[in-house]
C-alpha cells in the first residue's frame, strides 16, 4: 500500500507539473490533429485522380486508417521524456532520485502515465469531432473481442515506444549530447511505424522486415487491429512478436540503466 500511495502521488506530480506550462499543453492538445486535416485532402487528391483502389484501401479505408492512426499516436506517444531523462543525467539531478528509495523507470513510466493520461483527456473531445465529420468513412468494430486486442495491442505500444525512449536517454551517460541519435531513431521510427502511408503499401521484398520490425508494432499494427484488417493467425503472430518486442525493451532499458548508473558512480557522479 505504501508503493501505490508513492506513485499515486507522483501521478499526481506529473499532473501538476503539466499545468505549469497549461497554455502550451493546450494548445499542443489541439493542434496535434491539425495535420489530418491536410491528410484528408492530400489523399482525395490522390484517389481522384487514380481509380479509386491502392493496395486494398479506398479513400474511405485511407481516411479511417489515419484517423485511427491519430488516435493510438496522441494515446501513447512519449513527450519530450527522453529529453527530460537525459537532463537529469547530464545536470547530475540523477544523484537525488538515486539516494531514494524509489525505482527511477518506474517514477518515468508514472509520469510519462499521468502525462498521457491528461493528454488523452484533452484530446478526445477533438478526436471525436474529427470522427464525427469523418463518421461517413469511419466504421468501428463491433467485436468485444477486436477492442480487447486493440487495448491490450495499445498497452504494449505504449510500453515498446517508452522503453526506446528511456533507452536513448540512457545515452547520456556516456554521450553529453544525444540530439542526433534520438534524431535517427525518430527518422526511422516515423517512417516505419506507419504515420505515412500504411505499410502494407511498402513493396513486398520489404514486408519481412516490416514484420519483424519494433516500429511497426508502436503504430501500424494497432490501428490494423481497429479496422479489423489483422484477425485470425495474423493477429496472434503480432501479439505474440509485439510481446517479445515489449520484454526486449524493458530488458534493453533495465540494461542499460544498470550499466549507465555504474558508469556514473564509478566517475564521482
Amino acid at each position: 500500500m505504501n508503493i501505490l500511495s508513492k506513485y499515486s502521488k507522483l501521478f499526481d506530480l506529473g499532473f501538476q507539473s503539466t499545468f505549469v506550462y497549461r497554455w502550451n499543453f493546450i494548445l499542443r492538445s489541439l493542434f496535434g490533429i491539425v495535420p489530418l486535416i491536410g491528410t484528408v485532402y492530400l489523399w482525395r487528391a490522390i484517389f481522384d485522380s487514380g481509380s479509386g483502389q491502392l493496395g486494398g484501401y479506398d479513400y474511405s479505408k485511407m481516411l479511417m486508417y489515419f484517423a485511427f492512426t491519430v488516435l493510438v499516436e496522441n494515446l501513447i506517444t512519449p513527450t519530450e521524456d527522453e529529453w527530460q531523462i537525459a537532463a537529469d543525467i547530464r545536470d547530475g539531478r540523477i544523484s537525488m532520485s538515486i539516494l531514494k528509495p524509489l525505482n527511477y523507470m518506474a517514477y518515468r513510466f508514472t509520469l510519462y502515465l499521468s502525462y498521457r493520461t491528461l493528454y488523452t483527456l484533452v484530446i478526445l473531445p477533438g478526436i471525436a469531432l474529427i470522427f464525427f465529420f469523418l463518421r461517413e468513412h469511419i466504421v468501428l468494430p463491433t467485436s468485444m473481442m477486436t477492442w480487447l486486442a486493440f487495448t491490450v495491442s495499445v498497452i504494449m505500444a505504449g510500453l515498446i515506444q517508452f522503453f526506446i525512449a528511456f533507452s536513448l536517454a540512457m545515452l547520456a551517460f556516456w554521450i553529453y549530447e544525444i540530439t542526433t541519435v534520438v534524431f535517427i531513431v525518430f527518422s526511422f521510427e516515423y517512417f516505419l511505424s506507419g504515420q505515412i502511408l500504411p505499410l502494407d503499401l511498402m513493396p513486398a521484398w520489404f514486408a519481412g522486415f516490416i514484420k519483424w520490425a519494433p516500429f511497426t508494432y508502436e503504430l501500424f499494427f494497432p490501428v490494423q487491429i481497429l479496422m479489423e484488417r489483422s484477425t485470425g493467425i495474423a493477429l496472434r503472430e503480432g501479439l505474440i512478436i509485439q510481446t517479445a518486442w515489449t520484454l526486449a525493451g524493458y530488458l534493453l532499458a533495465t540494461a542499460m540503466w544498470r550499466a549507465g548508473i555504474k558508469r556514473y558512480q564509478a566517475f564521482g557522479g
